[in-house]
């Protein structure tokens, strides 16, 4: 087994550099070929210097930039395609998780193509809890997709998805369209709790009126489309660390 570790970043000055090193040195920790691809995604705090500072001092990361904030969908697009391991996992670059804790998702890998976390339980606050409570329940009963937390930012999947799948959704949406399309090519999916911390630097853009209503935009957008692929259904369980 192969690895990669894909990291979308905007403006993650204060955690970019922390989130590549415990990369790194979960990669290693691992015993398994690996790769840290980094996604700055148009940042204006100087995430761009640290991540090429970092791949400058390791062969195993590579640093990727857009010219200009194009949207979390796209950056982690970015990342997801430009994978070369057999397996791809990704967190967001803001520390909320314990990157070591893929080693669970990974027990489950060979048998499932999709392995998504879900916090357990959710460190946010209560307003950002009850939204994304609300989008999973939302996204659940349009696409008939049974996923308790849809875009909790801990997966790992089969390379070979991103193979047959296009990527549309550019913000809130990408995470619902991938889990869809996958289950659609036939590939099954687990869920597995995974600890989640509060956020200590920057800023969460989650709640951003622009990013809700550009997720609602998209979420009329693809319907028709992702609906018709949600009635063909896949494999679920449930598993625990």
């Amino acid at each position: 087994m192969s690895l990669s570790f894909v990291l979308p970043a905007f403006n993650e000055v204060g955690n970019i550099g922390r989130s590549v090193a415990r990369c790194v040195e979960v990669g290693e920790s691992l015993g398994i070929r690996f790769e840290v691809i980094a996604v700055d995604d148009g940042s204006s705090d100087g995430t761009c210097r640290v991540l090429d500072a970092c791949a400058a001092a390791d062969l195993r990361v590579r640093a990727i930039h857009h010219p200009r904030n194009r949207g979390y969908g796209a950056a982690l697009k970015t990342g997801l395609l430009a994978a070369r391991m057999d397996r791809v996992f990704f967190t967001d670059a803001d520390l909320q998780f314990d990157v070591a804790e893929v080693r669970h998702l990974l027990e489950y890998s060979a048998e499932f193509g999709v392995v998504a976390g879900y916090r357990a339980p959710r460190r946010d606050p209560v307003p950002r809890r009850l939204m994304g409570w609300g989008w999973s329940r939302l996204v659940g009963t349009l696409f008939d997709l049974e996923v308790r937390d849809v875009d909790c930012a801990f997966k790992v999947f089969d390379r070979r998805i991103f193979e047959r799948i296009d990527i549309r959704s550019l913000g809130a949406l990408v995470n619902t369209e991938i889990l869809v399309r996958a289950r659609a090519e036939g590939f099954a999916l687990i869920e597995v709790p995974v600890t989640h911390y509060p956020r200590t630097a920057g800023e969460q853009s989650g709640a951003n009126p622009r990013v809700v209503l550009k997720a609602f935009r998209e979420l009329a957008g693809l319907y028709r489309e992702l609906h018709g692929l949600s009635r063909g259904s896949a494999e679920q369980r449930e598993g625990g660390l």
